[in-house]
């Protein structure tokens, strides 16, 4: 298997899976003497880490994330940083009895069909298990662009959308996202999703969701024209996120919705400096950043395992039914919010990187 690191300068590689004995990460591309240790690194790993609430899986893993290279006395040497996560809380029994069925909506067919081999344990590299690991690298890269802007930086992850239901912006409270299980800014909303959650799983089923992730305080400039964008490079990393079915910069999909008059982001001078009247861009023209707040959100489809029997195959082409147990999230969207500020991140530092390798 190829294709496992995502990154040009700033770069980082995974492995690891499931049920194996461990997770980790090879993160290249980052300066010397960051201030970097591995409490950096564990904030942001507790917000994705299973089992903390009834409305996501039960798997109990704490996460804890060692730095075995690349830092020494709490600085950066400019050498690839090597992180390790051991699996702790494996159940490869819940899935022996599936060994030889594919999970209709999982990788499994797909992963059979190309390798030949059959990682029945929770999905082995296809499971979302390996997204620990994205958000220790993206917690590097957030220690980098602090480092290296010197203004105001803040990258903001929230969920806007469970199922039908969704999110008022006029609720809008980012000091409430840390306050809930959802990582939603919207205070009144919380009822009404924790009873559709619990509806759900209690129907043997699940839910998919919308996540809105910004960054505020990047520069103007990053991005190339062409082949390189800074919005085409966002939607690829965030489409490499488990389960995500689309992506959208701005306004998004909405903007079918405006017109030209409408939807174009009007300009004017602002104390001998350009300032735009809106965002319906989300911070990115031409592939290239604007200095605004850069908007991206991304739709997450609902779990594909579910308890109510589907129908499907095995791996002699039988025809079966298909139940599956175990510990699933009835709606991964809610642990995809610190992942996609991962990606985020590790785009946007790359993108810094290789705009100063170019324009100094």
């Amino acid at each position: 298997m190829s294709s496992n690191s995502s990154g040009k300068i700033f770069n980082f590689n995974t492995w690891g899976e499931s049920h194996g004995k461990a997770i980790g990460c090879v993160v290249d591309g980052v300066p010397s003497k960051i201030e970097l240790s591995e409490e950096d690194i564990q904030i942001y790993l507790n917000k994705r880490r299973p089992g903390q609430s009834k409305f996501t899986t039960q798997r109990k893993e704490s996460d804890q994330v060692e730095i075995l290279s690349g830092v020494f006395e709490g600085k950066t040497t400019g050498h690839p940083i090597s992180l390790l996560i051991n699996n702790e809380d494996q159940k490869t029994k819940d899935y022996s009895d599936i060994k030889d069925i594919f999970r209709p909506g999982h990788a499994d067919y797909t992963y059979w069909s190309k390798y030949g081999i059959r990682d029945y344990r929770g999905g082995g590299r296809s499971s979302a298990r390996e997204t620990a690991m994205r958000v220790a690298a993206g917690a590097i890269a957030r220690k980098v662009i602090k480092n290296k802007i010197k203004k105001e930086f803040k990258i903001t992850g929230a969920l806007v959308q469970i199922g039908e239901i969704k999110i008022n912006y006029d609720n809008w409270n980012e000091d409430f996202i840390e306050k809930n299980d959802f990582f939603s800014p919207d205070e009144k909303i919380i009822e009404k999703w924790e009873k559709l959650i619990l509806k759900a799983r209690k129907e043997g089923s699940s839910l998919g969701a919308i996540i809105e992730v910004r960054c505020k305080g990047m520069p103007v400039g990053l991005g190339e024209p062409v082949y390189d964008k800074l919005d085409a490079d966002l939607a690829k990393s965030m489409m490499s996120i488990n389960a995500v079915k689309g992506v959208e910069i701005g306004n998004g999909f909405n903007s079918v919705y405006e017109s030209g008059v409408s939807n174009v982001d009007e300009m004017r001078i602002k104390n001998n400096k350009p300032i735009f009247l809106s965002n319906n861009n989300g911070g990115i023209l031409g592939g290239i950043s604007t200095g605004q707040d850069i908007i991206v959100r991304f739709c997450v489809k609902p779990t594909s395992s579910i308890l109510t029997k589907r129908k499907t195959i095995d791996i002699n082409y039988n025809e079966k039914e298909i139940s599956t147990k175990g510990r699933h999230d009835p709606c991964v969207g809610i642990r995809a919010v610190p992942i996609g500020e991962a990606m985020l991140s590790c785009v946007l530092l790359d993108h810094f990187l290789m705009n100063r390798a170019q324009c100094g």
